[in-house]
């Protein structure tokens, strides 16, 4: 234990920021001055916090084994300092992990346990959501297309870039998988004049997203159903479709088959935007460092990211032809310290909520985990452990006309991107 405390002490000096650290002995290590303290209970608690791994801290924290005072953002300069190596290059999978990782995921994304995976997150109380969310509830990385931005702008600026992209036009028939509180689906019916569809697994945002409607007259062209993407029928396909915040639940097994559907959903010659979370490291299974446990245990139960060189593969194989992808990586960062930040100057206000809705054990480890979540993503993004990705593509027509300046386009897509940036300042300005 000793060479684990000196390697410890090591590791705080190293902090650019000053870290008190309490062991479970009594004996104080670290900066008797500083804002950021830890009190560990436990030796378990002692080893991942100089072994460096982060998320076994975070869990050790949430489950009150640790008991911290200081900021998330103190904090997470810490962290930062306590890594032993980078976290998006661990956890490389050799093949026979492959395929065990593969039959892992087959299993833990039917339709029964996607619901399931959906509830424990979406469903865990729409007034906590609302507490740090911006007013239309958009729960994905926004777009700083200026500096100045605040989050509310910045999420009515991406889901017009998302809608630019697709190049939305009237009457054009829309599908938008996996709802959130119906941020984009009612966007694009409002201000592009489409005839919308969004499809969500989540009832608490099928029932708030449902109230929009009829409370905004939108009732007959646009719709919110409470289904799975795989259980979707169609007699006409959509032009254009979008993905936001959705492939990260897919699951590595089922990505082939994701694209495939959304082809089928696609009519020939439309455009698909799919925007998600990426992961950082080209080969590794997930984050190191006890992140991913971390996330999958109190935040995203079934989540698994894919390099984007990995989606791309998946999509090619599904016959979708990608014509633009653009990294949003720092935005998401930004974003998640917006959150961050804002949870953070109403805590008592998120535990009434949690603690009303789940009890006084759950409700208090929930807001512990989201805490440290949003927090620890804001880093993660910041260092590129993991990205975020809008990938933009379309099913190839052959049968499209091929006379003209476009000749051989097979598709709506101009192959220029000048019309996703004209007239920017006309929307969602600062």
């Amino acid at each position: 234990m000793k060479h684990l405390l000196n390697a410890l002490e090591a590791s705080l000096a190293a902090s650019p920021v000053g870290v008190a650290v309490e062991l479970p002995d009594g004996v104080r290590l670290g900066d008797a001055n500083a804002d950021l303290r830890l009190r560990l209970r436990d030796r378990m608690a002692v080893v991942a916090l100089a072994m460096g791994e982060i998320g076994s801290v975070g869990a050790a924290i949430v489950e009150g084994r640790v008991a911290l005072e200081g900021s998330m953002r103190q904090l997470m300069a810490a962290a930062a300092a306590l890594l032993k190596s980078d976290p998006a290059q661990g956890e490389h999978a050799g093949w026979w992990q492959r395929v065990l990782l593969r039959a892992r995921s087959m299993a833990a994304h039917t339709l029964a346990h996607d619901a399931r995976n959906i509830e424990f997150h979406y469903d865990l109380s729409d007034d906590f959501y609302a507490l740090w969310l911006d007013p239309r509830r958009v729960y994905s990385c926004a777009y700083y297309r200026s500096p100045g931005m605040m989050l509310a702008q910045a999420q009515e600026a991406k889901l017009d870039h998302i809608c630019r992209k697709l190049m939305l036009r009237p009457g054009e028939r829309f599908l938008d998988i996996g709802a959130g509180w119906g941020g984009l689906l009612l966007w694009a019916a409002e201000h592009y004049g489409v005839d919308a569809t969004d499809i969500t697994l989540s009832r608490n945002q099928h029932a708030h997203v449902q109230r929009l409607i009829e409370e905004r007259g939108l009732q007959g062209r646009v719709r919110m159903l409470l289904l799975d993407y795989r259980a979707l029928q169609v007699e006409q396909p959509f032009d254009k479709v979008a993905s936001v915040g959705m492939f990260e639940h897919v699951g590595r097994a089922q990505m082939e088959r994701y694209f495939a559907t959304v082809r089928g959903l696609l009519r020939p010659g439309g455009l698909v935007l799919n925007h998600g979370i990426t992961a950082g490291g080209l080969d590794n299974a997930g984050l190191g460092a006890g992140l991913g446990e971390f996330i999958e245990r109190y935040i995203f139960p079934g989540g698994e990211l894919l390099h984007v060189s990995v989606a791309l593969h998946d999509m090619a194989r599904a016959e979708l032809e990608m014509v633009d992808t653009e990294n949003l990586r720092p935005h998401y960062a930004r974003t998640l310290w917006a959150w961050s930040d804002g949870l953070e100057t109403r805590l008592e206000e998120a535990r009434r909520v949690l603690v009303a809705q789940h009890g006084a054990d759950r409700g208090e480890k929930a807001l512990r985990a989201y805490r440290l979540y949003l927090a620890g993503c804001a880093l993660a993004f910041e260092r590129g452990w993991v990205a975020l990705h809008q990938i933009l593509a379309t099913r190839p027509d052959d049968r499209m006309d091929a006379a003209g300046p476009m000749k051989g386009a097979r598709s709506d897509y101009p192959f220029n991107r000048a019309y996703m940036y004209g007239d920017a300042a006309a929307t969602a300005a600062p």
